[in-house]
């Protein structure tokens, strides 16, 4: 039996904890949440292996636009 961590969905779990925690008696409580729940989400996928940093922030020149 084959099972796989779903770190997606434990970095999101963790980044909306972080926000709930931090968000208590804040005025923009709503935007901190999305915005950890957003990140937690996006360091699983990085955890994961189904999202490559190095694609996104190399600076090969590959994906810039010609002058």
């Amino acid at each position: 039996m084959d099972v796989r961590v779903p770190w997606p969905v434990i970095g999101l779990a963790f980044g909306v904890a972080l926000g709930f925690a931090g968000a208590f008696g804040g005025a923009g409580a709503f935007f901190l949440v999305l915005f950890l729940g957003a990140l937690g989400y996006l360091v699983g996928r990085v955890i994961e292996g189904s999202l490559d940093l190095r694609q996104i922030f190399s600076s090969g020149g590959t994906g810039r636009r010609p002058r």
